[in-house]
């Protein structure tokens, strides 16, 4: 039988440890144990010869204490340094939580990423958390939002439906954009009983000529079912990971898909998708398991 000394320390030592792992997976993970994660692989349609880094952000979601701008600019060094051609950012980089001490203003956030530098450039996606926030789009029911205005204030293009054909070493290769796939919220007063989209995935794969590789930039993953053969990989954003993983696993993740798009390099059917883990967070300021990171993607 459990003596009432030994039934104490049980309890004191749960707590104990229930407090250090609360203080790990809100202070130390989120905060001090960013890392970039590697990926290198030749996606199908890519032309032999065609070496390309592209480095991508996620899911910043500005805020403070969590995500200062002063945050985002060493994020931006960070990012330079890995000497990429091309860098993305696939939206996403207001607010997600309330639970903070002090708003971001878009003009400081997009300050901040004005950094940025690559020879290919920096091109951009907003998330849904840009339309949600911005109450003039909203009510509007359109763009531009205020992160869009932002971005391209500071000299970052923004794709919603729309592509660029960039080149490098001769070869020739797309970036394709979507807008946003929960872009307004439900509103039962306009009758819209679920989220709405503004993405155009045929559409904008319509504008693309010839044969050249396509990356398409779509922040939420669950689009990938309907991404044809003919685009060599897909990047996302959105999930956080889960925000916690555990064993290759997230028990909450926001995908129609649950854990099948929630992290990482997903094959199927020949067909790429790395989805990132992102920077910031969304409804609680909790990171276990499933540490922020830049994404390194080396083509070819």
């Amino acid at each position: 039988m459990i003596t009432r000394r030994a039934f104490l320390r049980l309890i004191g030592g749960s707590a104990f440890a229930m407090v250090s792992l609360s203080a790990y997976a809100v202070g130390i993970e989120p905060m001090l144990l960013t890392h970039v994660k590697r990926y290198t692989l030749t996606p199908p349609h890519w032309p032999a010869g065609l070496k390309l880094r592209v480095v991508a952000l996620a899911d910043i979601h500005s805020c403070r204490p969590w995500m200062t701008p002063e945050r985002i600019a060493a994020f931006a060094q960070e990012t330079n340094a890995l000497q990429p051609d091309l860098i993305v950012l696939l939206g996403d980089y207001t607010a997600g939580t309330k639970l903070v001490t002090g708003r971001v203003r878009v003009e400081e956030w997009a300050e901040a990423l004005s950094g940025l530098k690559a020879p290919l450039g920096v091109l951009s996606i907003l998330g849904n958390h840009d339309w949600w926030t911005d109450f003039f789009a909203q009510r509007a029911e359109a763009g531009p939002t205020q992160s869009r205005k932002a971005l391209e204030h500071v000299g970052i293009p923004v794709l919603e439906n729309d592509v660029v054909r960039l080149e490098k070493d001769g070869h020739g290769f797309w970036i394709a954009g979507l807008a946003d796939q929960l872009a307004l919220l439900p509103n039962k007063a306009k009758g819209r009983d679920s989220f709405q989209g503004f993405d155009d995935l045929p559409g904008t794969l319509a504008k693309i000529q010839g044969s050249e590789p396509i990356i398409l930039l779509a922040h939420e993953p669950d689009i990938f079912t309907k991404v044809p053969e003919r685009v060599s990989l897909t990047l996302s954003g959105h999930t956080h990971g889960g925000q916690v993983r555990l064993f290759g696993y997230s028990p909450i993740v926001p995908s129609d898909y649950g854990n099948r798009f929630a992290y990482g390099h997903v094959v199927e059917n020949d067909r790429n998708l790395i989805v990132s883990g992102g920077l910031g967070f969304s409804i609680l300021p909790v990171r276990l398991g499933v540490r922020p990171e830049i994404l390194q993607i080396d083509l070819g």
